[in-house]
């Protein structure tokens, strides 16, 4: 459970919103004949970092002119009047740009930013006043070369601040959130691309993420690793976030499909998967669940039955299923946004693929990488040179 904010489903404190599930509060049940844009903040270029946001802020990753700076806006929500900005050096060179791939992270007053090349900081919501920051590569002794940076979006749990910089000594560490002190760090390998989560498994409390080379579980008050799965199939991204359903884990991978695993009494997980989607094989999607279905983008869409291990249902092509795809549901509806920038609505409960509307926020593009965000009726998009908040009341 993501402990950001004690927050309801109807904000997004960071990574897929409150529980890191793509869950959101409501969606329409249909779409408005054309996107009703409530304002648009100018950014200085694309990037592929997600938006966090709340009834009162937004806050957005982004460059500077130069390339050698991020900058984070933190915009007023209802209007998108500049708040503040946090501005730092940050020169590099990565694939897909140099601009941050983590998510921004709210937690009470502050707000935690993560560049590529591994700045953290620690900022005052109210004032944009840096309570503190530092370095992770210099400070944790990070040698592993990452070609797309750090992406894991940082995560509270147990109390503590959590990121996964991946070096020798500290392949995971929990620091206090409100000093950046270190409160442990664990031996392990370089980083993977994707996002932890903290759950609730076999009765522990649990860190679950990925390292360059395998699936982990860590206690998320020691640190201590409680196991670790490596997968059939080597060389996966390692990017689409976890999923936890009814006690049990899902994870989806491009080179080894969809898995569902259980954990014994003792917070182990069990080796031998319980069901397996070969198809639904996703590089950078991360699926979502609506009641006891799993959605998800692989070329096609994919609904599977989380009661019947993993059956699928039924597929759907359409464009916005044929790249990069962000999804968010609710137990009746199921939304997504695709590269190209077109917003879909799907009936999740259908027999079938059934559109229920959708349309085009953006034309003539084709590689969207940043997940929206969903606070009550109005959705957050990065554009290529601005933020937008879109309505979707018809």
């Amino acid at each position: 459970m993501n402990e950001s904010l004690t927050a309801d489903a109807f904000t997004w404190p960071g990574w897929r919103g409150v529980a890191r599930d793509g869950h959101v509060g409501w969606l329409p049940e249909r779409l408005p004949a054309h996107p009703a844009v409530v304002w648009r903040h100018p950014l200085s270029g694309n990037g592929v970092g997600g938006i966090a946001a709340t009834r009162e802020r937004v806050v957005v990753s982004d460059r500077d002119l130069a390339d050698v700076c991020d900058v984070f806006h933190c915009l007023d929500a209802k209007s998108g009047r500049e708040m503040w900005t946090c501005r730092y050096p940050a020169p590099g060179k990565l694939d897909y740009g140099n601009s941050p791939r983590a998510t921004p992270l709210f937690y009470g007053d502050h707000v935690f930013l993560f560049g590529a090349f591994g700045h953290l900081t620690c900022v005052e919501l109210a004032t944009g006043i840096v309570a503190w920051q530092f370095d992770v590569r210099d400070t944790f002794d990070i040698t592993s070369k990452m070609p797309w940076g750090l992406c894991g979006s940082p995560l509270i749990a147990a109390g503590r601040l959590v990121v996964n910089p991946g070096g020798k000594l500290a392949s995971l560490v929990a620091l206090q959130p409100l000093t950046g002190e270190v409160d442990w760090k664990t031996r392990g390998r370089p980083a993977a691309y994707g996002s932890f989560i903290a759950a609730q498994l076999g009765g522990k409390l649990q860190l679950v993420g990925y390292d360059e080379s395998s699936l982990g579980g860590w206690d998320a008050v020691t640190g201590k690793r409680l196991w670790t799965l490596t997968p059939e199939y080597p060389n996966d991204f390692n990017v689409p976030t976890p999923l936890v359903h009814r006690g049990q884990l899902l994870v989806s991978t491009e080179n080894n499909g969809t898995r569902m695993y259980g954990f014994t009494a003792e917070g182990k997980i069990e080796k031998k998967p319980i069901a397996v989607c070969a198809d639904l094989a996703p590089d950078t999607q991360t699926p979502v669940i609506a009641n006891d279905r799993l959605f998800g983008v692989a070329h096609e869409l994919y609904c599977l039955d989380l009661k019947n291990n993993l059956k699928t249902l039924w597929t759907g092509t359409d464009p916005a299923f044929q790249s990069h795809a962000s999804l968010v549901a609710t137990d009746e509806r199921l939304l997504v946004w695709s590269a190209a920038g077109e917003l879909v609505l799907i009936d999740a409960t259908a027999d079938e693929m059934k559109l229920t509307g959708r349309f085009a926020v953006l034309s003539d593009e084709s590689d969207l990488l940043a997940h929206p965000a969903f606070v009550d009726k109005q959705v957050y998009i990065r554009a290529p040179s601005e933020v937008m908040c879109l309505s979707l009341v018809s």
